[in-house]
């Protein structure tokens, strides 16, 4: 990845809520260096960019830096997420709180569920059959009357979830279409976010996508400043739930949960592997 850049330095970069680690790979004269310093909290794109400035002089020398962040995590942990509608086919209002009526303790008698991320539903006329068949025609005057009030409320984000859009995804389309028209920032749509054939999985993933990609929209604005990327074009990769690494602009609440242990998952393995071992244990404390 560094070799195609003419560019100084390769940088790794882990927030942790304590610390903030950083990885500096010279690629002239094939050096490494790191540094710990501790993460600021409110904003951890300063503490990111002041642990750089530690080692690397000029940013304008910056090839890539790849990042692993908790950012998300973090925010769906505290509830600090994007406040949120959702808007689903009419009937399913309560599907996803209902979810898959699982049991961890099957003899609790009081059963203690998540609070929601979402504040509001809007239950839209609609319905489309398993085979595709429109039984109900999007009622899009009235998705429309209801979306503007959101917007008077004050929502900025929706995350969209139809009956078997992940097929047919056409309402779901048009749904978007109107609530980008009205002027929301963020919407998440079921079909674009997690094309799942069950209802729970695609609403949960696309309502987490909803919830935490304004956040990770203006991190990555952050970091993009502290690092002066108009200025320097250093390119700026961070890491997924998946472990794979994504360009900054790519960046979504769907990836973003994991994104920080699953850079240690990588690195553990690499680092097993280069040492002879085939069977690793790692922790993270």
């Amino acid at each position: 990845m560094g070799g195609m850049s003419s560019k100084r330095y390769v940088i790794g970069v882990d927030v942790g809520g304590t610390f903030t680690d950083i990885f500096v790979y010279d690629q002239i004269v094939h050096t490494v260096q790191t540094t710990k310093i501790p993460s600021t909290r409110g904003d951890q794109s300063r503490g990111f960019a002041e642990g750089i400035a530690r080692i690397v002089p000029d940013f304008s020398e910056i090839a890539t830096v790849v990042h692993g962040t908790t950012v998300g995590t973090n925010a769906l942990l505290e509830r600090k997420g994007e406040r949120l509608a959702l808007v689903t086919t009419r009937g399913f209002r309560d599907a996803l709180k209902i979810g898959y009526q699982e049991r961890k303790h099957i003899f609790a008698t009081e059963i203690v569920k998540p609070e929601a991320l979402y504040d509001r539903v809007v239950e839209v006329g609609e319905r489309v059959l398993s085979d595709g068949t429109v039984e109900t025609s999007l009622d899009a005057d009235a998705l429309r009357f209801e979306l503007l009030a959101l917007r008077q409320e004050g929502h900025d984000a929706v995350a969209i979830v139809f009956m078997h859009a992940y097929k047919y995804p056409a309402h779901e389309i048009e749904a978007a279409r109107i609530a980008r028209e009205i002027g929301f920032g963020q919407v998440s749509v079921s079909h674009e976010v997690s094309p799942l054939i069950k209802l729970v999985g695609r609403g949960d993933t696309t309502v987490v996508d909803a919830y935490l990609s304004p956040v990770l929209r203006r991190y990555v604005a952050q970091v993009s400043d502290e690092l002066d990327v108009a200025r320097t074009g250093a390119r700026v990769m961070f890491m997924m739930s998946s472990g794979g690494l994504t360009a900054a602009d790519l960046f979504q609440g769907k990836d973003a949960i994991l994104s920080g242990p699953a850079g240690g998952v990588v690195g553990l393995a690499r680092t097993g592997d280069a040492a002879g071992f085939d069977k690793v244990i790692g922790f993270d404390m």
